[in-house]
Protein backbone atom coordinates (compact mmCIF):
# COMPACT_ATOMS: atom_id res chain seq x y z
CA UNK A 1 0.00 0.00 0.00
CA UNK A 2 1.23 3.31 -0.84
CA UNK A 3 1.88 5.94 1.74
CA UNK A 4 1.53 9.69 1.03
CA UNK A 5 2.68 12.78 3.34
CA UNK A 6 1.47 16.04 2.85
CA UNK A 7 2.67 19.17 3.60
CA UNK A 8 0.01 21.70 4.66
CA UNK A 9 -3.69 21.77 5.24
CA UNK A 10 -5.37 24.99 3.55
CA UNK A 11 -7.36 24.38 0.11
CA UNK A 12 -4.25 22.31 -1.44
CA UNK A 13 -3.61 19.96 1.71
CA UNK A 14 -6.80 19.32 2.35
CA UNK A 15 -8.33 18.48 -1.30
CA UNK A 16 -5.54 15.76 -1.93
CA UNK A 17 -6.35 14.23 1.20
CA UNK A 18 -10.28 13.77 0.57
CA UNK A 19 -9.26 12.75 -3.04
CA UNK A 20 -6.57 10.47 -1.91
CA UNK A 21 -8.85 9.45 0.75
CA UNK A 22 -12.29 8.55 -1.78
CA UNK A 23 -9.14 6.37 -3.81
CA UNK A 24 -8.78 4.03 -1.05
CA UNK A 25 -5.18 5.67 0.16
CA UNK A 26 -5.11 5.23 4.08
CA UNK A 27 -1.78 5.78 4.89
CA UNK A 28 -2.46 9.20 4.51
CA UNK A 29 -0.37 12.25 6.52
CA UNK A 30 -0.61 15.95 6.84
CA UNK A 31 1.66 18.06 8.52
CA UNK A 32 0.49 21.27 9.61
CA UNK A 33 2.82 23.66 11.46
CA UNK A 34 -0.45 25.62 13.72
CA UNK A 35 -2.65 23.94 15.75
CA UNK A 36 -5.21 24.72 13.11
CA UNK A 37 -6.17 23.90 9.79
CA UNK A 38 -6.87 26.99 6.86
CA UNK A 39 -3.65 27.88 5.53
CA UNK A 40 -3.63 31.55 4.63
CA UNK A 41 -7.67 31.71 5.99
CA UNK A 42 -6.21 31.26 9.07
CA UNK A 43 -2.70 33.29 9.14
CA UNK A 44 -4.16 36.63 7.60
CA UNK A 45 -7.04 38.07 10.03
CA UNK A 46 -5.87 41.50 9.50
CA UNK A 47 -9.14 43.69 9.72
CA UNK A 48 -11.64 43.55 6.67
CA UNK A 49 -9.55 40.18 5.23
CA UNK A 50 -11.85 38.91 2.28
CA UNK A 51 -11.59 36.98 -0.52
CA UNK A 52 -11.76 38.76 -4.09
CA UNK A 53 -13.31 35.54 -6.12
CA UNK A 54 -17.09 34.81 -5.61
CA UNK A 55 -17.89 32.52 -2.72
CA UNK A 56 -19.71 30.18 -5.38
CA UNK A 57 -16.50 29.78 -6.91
CA UNK A 58 -13.57 29.88 -4.31
CA UNK A 59 -14.89 26.42 -2.97
CA UNK A 60 -14.03 22.64 -3.74
CA UNK A 61 -16.35 21.35 -6.22
CA UNK A 62 -17.26 18.44 -3.75
CA UNK A 63 -18.22 20.45 -0.90
CA UNK A 64 -20.54 23.18 -2.37
CA UNK A 65 -22.20 25.52 0.29
CA UNK A 66 -24.95 27.42 0.02
CA UNK A 67 -25.09 29.32 2.54
CA UNK A 68 -22.11 31.66 2.53
CA UNK A 69 -23.09 35.24 3.81
CA UNK A 70 -22.05 37.10 1.27
CA UNK A 71 -21.19 36.98 -2.73
CA UNK A 72 -17.47 37.75 -1.32
CA UNK A 73 -16.94 35.66 1.70
CA UNK A 74 -15.01 37.10 4.79
CA UNK A 75 -11.61 35.56 5.85
CA UNK A 76 -13.52 34.41 9.39
CA UNK A 77 -16.05 32.71 7.01
CA UNK A 78 -13.80 30.65 4.54
CA UNK A 79 -11.65 29.59 7.61
CA UNK A 80 -14.48 27.94 9.19
CA UNK A 81 -15.57 26.57 5.63
CA UNK A 82 -11.98 24.77 5.93
CA UNK A 83 -12.83 23.52 9.20
CA UNK A 84 -15.84 22.00 8.36
CA UNK A 85 -14.75 20.16 4.84
CA UNK A 86 -11.89 18.86 7.02
CA UNK A 87 -14.42 17.62 9.69
CA UNK A 88 -16.87 16.32 7.67
CA UNK A 89 -14.83 14.63 4.90
CA UNK A 90 -12.43 12.69 7.77
CA UNK A 91 -9.34 14.40 7.34
CA UNK A 92 -8.78 15.51 10.99
CA UNK A 93 -8.02 11.78 11.74
CA UNK A 94 -4.99 12.40 9.78
CA UNK A 95 -3.32 15.87 10.75
CA UNK A 96 -0.57 15.95 12.80
CA UNK A 97 -0.89 19.29 14.33
CA UNK A 98 2.22 21.19 15.53
CA UNK A 99 4.40 19.48 13.20
CA UNK A 100 6.54 21.90 10.86
CA UNK A 101 8.46 20.02 8.44
CA UNK A 102 12.00 20.88 8.44
CA UNK A 103 13.69 19.01 5.78
CA UNK A 104 12.87 15.92 3.29
CA UNK A 105 14.70 13.17 1.60
CA UNK A 106 14.69 11.03 -0.94
CA UNK A 107 15.72 7.22 0.33
CA UNK A 108 16.68 6.21 -4.05
CA UNK A 109 17.16 2.54 -2.09
CA UNK A 110 13.90 2.34 -0.88
CA UNK A 111 12.67 4.81 -2.84
CA UNK A 112 10.60 6.36 -0.08
CA UNK A 113 10.84 10.24 1.60
CA UNK A 114 12.51 10.67 5.28
CA UNK A 115 10.82 14.07 6.34
CA UNK A 116 12.68 15.32 9.47
CA UNK A 117 10.22 17.06 12.14
CA UNK A 118 10.51 20.17 14.54
CA UNK A 119 10.81 18.15 18.03
CA UNK A 120 13.81 15.72 16.16
CA UNK A 121 10.78 13.32 15.17
CA UNK A 122 10.94 11.30 12.14
CA UNK A 123 8.78 10.28 9.48
CA UNK A 124 8.79 8.22 6.37
CA UNK A 125 6.21 8.01 3.16
CA UNK A 126 6.18 6.75 -0.49
CA UNK A 127 4.66 10.02 -1.53
CA UNK A 128 5.57 13.63 -0.80
CA UNK A 129 2.93 16.37 -1.83
CA UNK A 130 3.53 19.94 -0.65
CA UNK A 131 0.61 22.36 0.14
CA UNK A 132 2.43 25.46 1.48
CA UNK A 133 0.80 28.22 -1.19
CA UNK A 134 2.58 30.66 -2.89
CA UNK A 135 1.69 33.47 -0.20
CA UNK A 136 2.16 31.78 2.98
CA UNK A 137 5.55 33.45 4.18
CA UNK A 138 5.57 37.75 4.42
CA UNK A 139 7.95 39.98 2.71
CA UNK A 140 9.89 42.25 4.86
CA UNK A 141 11.13 45.38 3.51
CA UNK A 142 14.82 46.08 2.83
CA UNK A 143 14.13 49.99 4.71
CA UNK A 144 17.40 51.24 6.29
CA UNK A 145 16.85 51.33 10.36
CA UNK A 146 13.60 49.20 10.23
CA UNK A 147 14.86 47.16 13.08
CA UNK A 148 15.85 50.15 14.95
CA UNK A 149 12.22 51.25 15.13
CA UNK A 150 10.80 51.39 18.97
CA UNK A 151 7.22 51.65 18.02
CA UNK A 152 4.96 48.76 17.61
CA UNK A 153 5.49 46.79 14.37
CA UNK A 154 3.69 43.94 12.18
CA UNK A 155 3.03 42.54 9.34
CA UNK A 156 -0.61 42.45 8.17
CA UNK A 157 -0.21 38.61 7.84
CA UNK A 158 0.47 38.56 11.27
CA UNK A 159 -1.45 41.12 12.45
CA UNK A 160 -1.46 42.34 16.31
CA UNK A 161 -4.66 42.11 17.60
CA UNK A 162 -3.86 43.15 20.97
CA UNK A 163 -2.82 46.52 19.70
CA UNK A 164 -4.90 49.20 20.08
CA UNK A 165 -4.78 51.52 16.98
CA UNK A 166 -7.41 54.31 18.62
CA UNK A 167 -5.75 57.36 18.72
CA UNK A 168 -1.88 56.63 16.90
CA UNK A 169 -0.09 58.08 13.91
CA UNK A 170 0.16 54.92 11.92
CA UNK A 171 1.69 54.35 8.93
CA UNK A 172 1.62 51.89 6.07
CA UNK A 173 3.96 50.49 4.10
CA UNK A 174 2.49 49.08 0.61
CA UNK A 175 -0.59 49.21 -1.61
CA UNK A 176 -1.34 45.50 -2.28
CA UNK A 177 -4.37 43.32 -1.65
CA UNK A 178 -4.30 43.50 2.03
CA UNK A 179 -3.77 47.38 2.42
CA UNK A 180 -6.64 48.04 0.43
CA UNK A 181 -8.82 46.21 2.79
CA UNK A 182 -7.30 46.69 5.87
CA UNK A 183 -6.66 50.81 5.66
CA UNK A 184 -10.44 51.75 5.55
CA UNK A 185 -11.12 49.15 8.08
CA UNK A 186 -9.09 50.75 10.58
CA UNK A 187 -8.97 54.29 9.22
CA UNK A 188 -11.22 55.59 11.21
CA UNK A 189 -9.89 54.86 14.44
CA UNK A 190 -6.08 55.98 14.09
CA UNK A 191 -5.31 59.94 14.56
CA UNK A 192 -3.29 59.79 11.61
CA UNK A 193 -2.66 57.26 9.09
CA UNK A 194 0.21 57.91 6.55
CA UNK A 195 -0.26 55.31 3.36
CA UNK A 196 3.14 55.31 1.46
CA UNK A 197 2.56 54.06 -1.43
CA UNK A 198 5.58 52.60 -4.32
CA UNK A 199 2.90 52.35 -6.96
CA UNK A 200 -0.46 52.83 -7.73
CA UNK A 201 -2.84 49.79 -8.14
CA UNK A 202 -5.73 49.41 -10.59
CA UNK A 203 -8.93 49.61 -8.22
CA UNK A 204 -12.26 48.14 -9.79
CA UNK A 205 -15.54 48.53 -7.94
CA UNK A 206 -16.19 45.13 -5.51
CA UNK A 207 -19.69 43.49 -6.71
CA UNK A 208 -20.59 42.10 -3.54
CA UNK A 209 -23.49 42.17 -1.50
CA UNK A 210 -24.72 39.82 1.48
CA UNK A 211 -27.46 37.16 0.08
CA UNK A 212 -30.84 37.26 1.84
CA UNK A 213 -32.10 34.55 3.21
CA UNK A 214 -34.30 33.04 0.49
CA UNK A 215 -31.31 33.30 -2.02
CA UNK A 216 -29.47 30.87 0.57
CA UNK A 217 -32.72 28.81 0.93
CA UNK A 218 -32.88 28.30 -2.88
CA UNK A 219 -29.48 27.41 -3.26
CA UNK A 220 -30.00 24.63 -1.06
CA UNK A 221 -32.96 23.33 -2.01
CA UNK A 222 -33.19 24.55 -5.66
CA UNK A 223 -31.48 21.28 -7.66
CA UNK A 224 -28.73 22.22 -9.75
CA UNK A 225 -28.96 26.60 -8.88
CA UNK A 226 -25.72 26.34 -7.00
CA UNK A 227 -23.85 24.48 -9.38
CA UNK A 228 -25.11 26.88 -11.91
CA UNK A 229 -24.04 29.98 -9.76
CA UNK A 230 -20.79 28.31 -9.53
CA UNK A 231 -20.65 27.89 -13.31
CA UNK A 232 -21.87 31.46 -14.12
CA UNK A 233 -19.17 33.04 -12.11
CA UNK A 234 -16.61 30.49 -14.00
CA UNK A 235 -17.46 31.53 -17.45
CA UNK A 236 -17.59 35.01 -16.54
CA UNK A 237 -13.73 35.23 -14.57
CA UNK A 238 -12.48 33.15 -17.67
CA UNK A 239 -13.65 35.35 -20.51
CA UNK A 240 -10.97 37.82 -18.86
CA UNK A 241 -8.36 34.82 -19.99
CA UNK A 242 -8.41 36.33 -23.21
CA UNK A 243 -7.11 39.54 -22.29
CA UNK A 244 -4.66 38.53 -19.87
CA UNK A 245 -3.73 36.11 -21.65
CA UNK A 246 -4.02 36.21 -25.07
CA UNK A 247 -4.23 39.97 -26.53
CA UNK A 248 -3.70 42.51 -23.48
CA UNK A 249 -5.72 45.28 -25.23
CA UNK A 250 -8.57 43.49 -24.81
CA UNK A 251 -8.73 44.23 -21.26
CA UNK A 252 -9.97 48.14 -22.41
CA UNK A 253 -13.26 47.74 -21.10
CA UNK A 254 -11.47 47.16 -17.64
CA UNK A 255 -9.62 50.19 -18.03
CA UNK A 256 -12.56 51.98 -18.87
CA UNK A 257 -14.15 50.73 -16.02
CA UNK A 258 -11.10 51.74 -13.71
CA UNK A 259 -11.15 55.28 -15.07
CA UNK A 260 -14.50 55.99 -14.53
CA UNK A 261 -14.78 54.80 -11.12
CA UNK A 262 -11.80 56.48 -9.72
CA UNK A 263 -13.02 59.92 -11.72
CA UNK A 264 -16.14 58.93 -9.89
CA UNK A 265 -14.66 58.61 -6.33
CA UNK A 266 -11.87 60.88 -6.21
CA UNK A 267 -12.21 64.62 -6.96
CA UNK A 268 -9.16 66.41 -5.79
CA UNK A 269 -7.12 66.67 -9.32
CA UNK A 270 -3.61 66.35 -6.81
CA UNK A 271 -4.65 63.17 -5.26
CA UNK A 272 -6.22 61.16 -8.34
CA UNK A 273 -2.80 62.12 -9.86
CA UNK A 274 -1.25 60.20 -7.36
CA UNK A 275 -3.67 57.40 -7.33
CA UNK A 276 -3.08 56.75 -10.78
CA UNK A 277 -1.02 53.70 -11.94
CA UNK A 278 1.74 54.35 -14.47
CA UNK A 279 2.04 50.33 -15.16
CA UNK A 280 0.04 48.63 -17.74
CA UNK A 281 -3.21 46.99 -16.52
CA UNK A 282 -2.65 43.29 -14.99
CA UNK A 283 0.70 43.47 -14.94
CA UNK A 284 0.42 43.96 -11.48
CA UNK A 285 -2.86 42.14 -9.31
CA UNK A 286 -5.85 43.95 -9.83
CA UNK A 287 -7.88 44.94 -7.05
CA UNK A 288 -10.94 45.35 -5.97
CA UNK A 289 -12.41 47.37 -3.31
CA UNK A 290 -15.86 49.87 -2.45
CA UNK A 291 -14.34 52.14 0.21
CA UNK A 292 -10.10 52.21 -0.51
CA UNK A 293 -10.66 55.45 -2.41
CA UNK A 294 -13.21 56.86 -0.24
CA UNK A 295 -10.52 56.00 3.05
CA UNK A 296 -7.82 58.17 1.49
CA UNK A 297 -9.74 60.83 0.83
CA UNK A 298 -10.39 61.50 4.74
CA UNK A 299 -8.55 64.76 6.32
CA UNK A 300 -6.91 62.55 8.51
CA UNK A 301 -5.17 60.07 5.88
CA UNK A 302 -2.31 61.54 3.70
CA UNK A 303 -0.63 59.41 0.74
CA UNK A 304 2.83 59.74 0.42
CA UNK A 305 4.82 58.37 -2.79
CA UNK A 306 7.58 59.72 -2.20
CA UNK A 307 10.59 56.39 -1.46
CA UNK A 308 10.47 55.98 2.32
CA UNK A 309 15.04 56.08 2.38
CA UNK A 310 15.07 55.61 6.60
CA UNK A 311 13.13 54.31 9.60
CA UNK A 312 14.46 56.18 12.92
CA UNK A 313 12.82 54.62 16.80
CA UNK A 314 10.02 56.99 16.36
CA UNK A 315 9.69 58.19 13.01
CA UNK A 316 9.82 57.43 8.96
CA UNK A 317 12.27 59.55 6.64
CA UNK A 318 11.21 60.18 2.83
CA UNK A 319 13.60 61.05 -0.12
CA UNK A 320 12.64 64.65 0.33
CA UNK A 321 13.98 64.28 3.25
CA UNK A 322 10.63 64.57 5.03
CA UNK A 323 10.32 63.41 8.75
CA UNK A 324 6.70 61.80 9.73
CA UNK A 325 6.15 60.88 13.34
CA UNK A 326 4.07 57.58 13.75
CA UNK A 327 3.78 55.08 16.66
CA UNK A 328 2.43 51.83 15.16
CA UNK A 329 4.04 50.53 11.21
CA UNK A 330 1.86 48.19 9.37
CA UNK A 331 3.84 46.23 6.62
CA UNK A 332 1.45 45.44 3.80
CA UNK A 333 4.52 44.54 1.73
CA UNK A 334 2.97 41.02 0.32
CA UNK A 335 4.82 37.94 0.58
CA UNK A 336 7.93 36.08 -0.56
CA UNK A 337 6.34 34.06 -3.72
CA UNK A 338 9.25 33.28 -4.97
CA UNK A 339 10.33 31.75 -2.51
CA UNK A 340 8.54 27.96 -3.33
CA UNK A 341 8.88 26.13 -0.41
CA UNK A 342 11.00 27.62 1.85
CA UNK A 343 12.41 27.56 4.35
CA UNK A 344 12.28 23.94 4.30
CA UNK A 345 15.20 21.54 3.12
CA UNK A 346 14.25 19.18 0.06
CA UNK A 347 16.66 17.29 -1.75
CA UNK A 348 15.47 14.29 -4.18
CA UNK A 349 17.96 12.16 -6.08
CA UNK A 350 21.64 11.70 -6.22
CA UNK A 351 21.88 14.31 -3.43
CA UNK A 352 20.38 17.30 -5.44
CA UNK A 353 18.46 20.17 -3.49
CA UNK A 354 15.86 21.72 -4.68
CA UNK A 355 16.54 25.48 -3.76
CA UNK A 356 19.84 24.58 -5.48
CA UNK A 357 18.03 23.32 -8.66
CA UNK A 358 15.78 26.41 -8.76
CA UNK A 359 18.43 29.05 -8.03
CA UNK A 360 17.60 30.84 -10.97
CA UNK A 361 13.60 31.03 -10.71
CA UNK A 362 11.29 27.67 -9.57
CA UNK A 363 10.19 25.45 -12.75
CA UNK A 364 7.83 22.34 -12.99
CA UNK A 365 6.14 20.00 -15.50
CA UNK A 366 2.80 21.18 -15.35
CA UNK A 367 3.52 23.47 -12.17
CA UNK A 368 3.21 19.89 -10.10
CA UNK A 369 6.38 18.02 -10.73
CA UNK A 370 10.20 18.74 -10.94
CA UNK A 371 12.81 16.53 -12.39
CA UNK A 372 15.42 14.59 -10.05
CA UNK A 373 12.77 14.48 -7.47
CA UNK A 374 10.82 11.89 -7.26
CA UNK A 375 7.20 10.87 -6.49
CA UNK A 376 7.05 14.35 -5.29
CA UNK A 377 4.25 16.44 -5.97
CA UNK A 378 4.01 20.48 -5.98
CA UNK A 379 0.50 22.25 -5.56
CA UNK A 380 -0.23 25.27 -6.41
CA UNK A 381 3.60 25.06 -7.80
CA UNK A 382 5.56 27.31 -10.25
CA UNK A 383 3.16 29.15 -12.84
CA UNK A 384 -0.10 27.72 -11.80
CA UNK A 385 -1.30 31.29 -10.39
CA UNK A 386 -4.01 33.59 -12.11
CA UNK A 387 -4.79 36.91 -12.50
CA UNK A 388 -8.04 36.15 -13.51
CA UNK A 389 -9.96 33.13 -12.24
CA UNK A 390 -10.49 30.84 -8.97
CA UNK A 391 -6.92 28.97 -7.73
CA UNK A 392 -9.78 26.55 -6.18
CA UNK A 393 -9.72 25.06 -10.07
CA UNK A 394 -6.03 24.61 -10.66
CA UNK A 395 -5.52 23.02 -7.35
CA UNK A 396 -8.62 20.63 -7.97
CA UNK A 397 -6.82 19.90 -11.79
CA UNK A 398 -3.53 19.46 -10.10
CA UNK A 399 -4.92 16.95 -7.05
CA UNK A 400 -6.98 14.72 -10.16
CA UNK A 401 -3.44 14.17 -11.71
CA UNK A 402 -1.80 13.24 -8.44
CA UNK A 403 -4.59 10.88 -7.53
CA UNK A 404 -3.97 9.48 -10.71
CA UNK A 405 -0.18 8.85 -10.24
CA UNK A 406 -0.60 7.38 -7.28
CA UNK A 407 -2.67 5.30 -8.38
CA UNK A 408 0.25 4.32 -10.95
CA UNK A 409 2.58 3.21 -8.35
CA UNK A 410 0.05 1.19 -6.50
CA UNK A 411 0.16 -1.19 -9.59
CA UNK A 412 3.87 -2.07 -8.48
CA UNK A 413 5.17 -1.44 -12.09
CA UNK A 414 7.32 1.03 -11.33
CA UNK A 415 9.30 2.22 -7.76
CA UNK A 416 8.75 5.61 -8.49
CA UNK A 417 7.77 8.30 -11.46
CA UNK A 418 10.33 10.65 -12.21
CA UNK A 419 9.59 13.36 -14.94
CA UNK A 420 12.33 13.16 -17.58
CA UNK A 421 13.92 16.12 -17.64
CA UNK A 422 13.46 16.80 -21.42
CA UNK A 423 10.18 16.90 -21.15
CA UNK A 424 10.29 19.44 -18.30
CA UNK A 425 12.34 21.75 -19.83
CA UNK A 426 9.90 21.77 -23.06
CA UNK A 427 6.94 22.29 -20.89
CA UNK A 428 9.30 25.32 -19.14
CA UNK A 429 10.34 26.83 -22.75
CA UNK A 430 6.54 26.74 -23.86
CA UNK A 431 5.14 28.75 -20.58
CA UNK A 432 7.77 31.13 -20.55
CA UNK A 433 7.35 31.65 -24.34
CA UNK A 434 3.90 31.87 -23.71
CA UNK A 435 4.06 34.84 -20.72
CA UNK A 436 5.96 36.93 -22.74
CA UNK A 437 2.84 37.64 -24.56
CA UNK A 438 0.76 38.19 -21.48
CA UNK A 439 0.23 41.63 -19.62
CA UNK A 440 2.22 40.06 -16.76
CA UNK A 441 5.01 40.87 -19.07
CA UNK A 442 4.16 44.38 -19.32
CA UNK A 443 7.42 45.17 -17.80
CA UNK A 444 6.05 46.26 -14.11
CA UNK A 445 8.07 45.25 -11.16
CA UNK A 446 5.76 42.95 -9.23
CA UNK A 447 5.99 39.92 -6.65
CA UNK A 448 5.49 37.27 -10.28
CA UNK A 449 9.14 38.02 -10.81
CA UNK A 450 11.95 36.80 -9.98
CA UNK A 451 15.33 39.38 -9.28
CA UNK A 452 16.62 38.05 -12.72
CA UNK A 453 12.98 39.37 -14.23
CA UNK A 454 11.86 35.55 -14.82
CA UNK A 455 8.12 34.91 -14.04
CA UNK A 456 7.72 31.98 -11.57
CA UNK A 457 4.44 32.50 -11.09
CA UNK A 458 1.62 32.76 -13.69
CA UNK A 459 -0.10 30.32 -15.72
CA UNK A 460 -0.08 31.83 -19.59
CA UNK A 461 -2.85 30.22 -20.64
CA UNK A 462 -6.80 29.55 -20.00
CA UNK A 463 -7.40 27.36 -16.95
CA UNK A 464 -9.42 25.08 -19.09
CA UNK A 465 -5.99 24.19 -20.92
CA UNK A 466 -4.65 24.16 -17.53
CA UNK A 467 -7.17 21.16 -16.91
CA UNK A 468 -6.79 19.89 -20.39
CA UNK A 469 -2.80 18.93 -19.68
CA UNK A 470 -3.77 17.11 -16.29
CA UNK A 471 -6.46 15.58 -17.50
CA UNK A 472 -4.38 12.20 -18.14
CA UNK A 473 -1.20 11.33 -16.27
CA UNK A 474 1.06 10.47 -19.32
CA UNK A 475 3.51 7.45 -18.16
CA UNK A 476 6.10 8.09 -21.17
CA UNK A 477 6.70 12.07 -19.70
CA UNK A 478 8.47 9.56 -16.65
CA UNK A 479 11.78 8.32 -16.69
CA UNK A 480 12.19 4.60 -16.25
CA UNK A 481 12.74 3.44 -13.56
CA UNK A 482 13.75 0.42 -11.26
CA UNK A 483 10.72 -2.49 -10.82
CA UNK A 484 9.07 -2.55 -7.65
CA UNK A 485 10.22 -4.20 -4.86
CA UNK A 486 8.96 -7.50 -3.10
CA UNK A 487 6.17 -6.47 -1.09
CA UNK A 488 8.06 -6.63 2.32
CA UNK A 489 11.89 -6.29 1.05
CA UNK A 490 13.49 -3.22 2.11
CA UNK A 491 11.23 -1.74 3.97
CA UNK A 492 11.32 -0.05 7.72
CA UNK A 493 8.48 -0.27 9.60
CA UNK A 494 6.74 2.98 10.09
Amino acid sequence: MTSVAIIGSGFGGIAAAVRLKEAGVTDLVLFEKSSDVGGVWRENTYPGAACDVPSHLYSLSFAPKADWSRRFAPQAEIHQYLRDVARDFGVLPHIRFGSEVLSARFDEGRARWRLTLSGGGEHEADVLVTATGQLSRPSRPDVPGLDTFEGTLFHSATWDHGHDLTGERVAVLGTGASAVQFVPAIAPRTAHLTVFQRSAPYVLPKPDRAYRERAKKAFARVPGLLRLSREANYVSNELRSLGFNTEPRLLFAHRAAYRKYLARSVADPVLREKLTPTDPMGCKRILMSNDWYAALQRPDVEVVTDRVTEVRPHSIVTADGTEREVDTIVLGTGFAATEFLAPIRITGRGGRVLHEQWADGASAYLGTVVPGFPNFFVLYGPNTNLGHNSIIFMLEAQVRWVVQAVRHLERGRVRWLEVRRDVAEAFDAWVQRRVRGTVFAGGCRSWYLTESGRNTQNWPASTITFRRRLHRLRPEDFAPAPAAVPEGAGRAAR
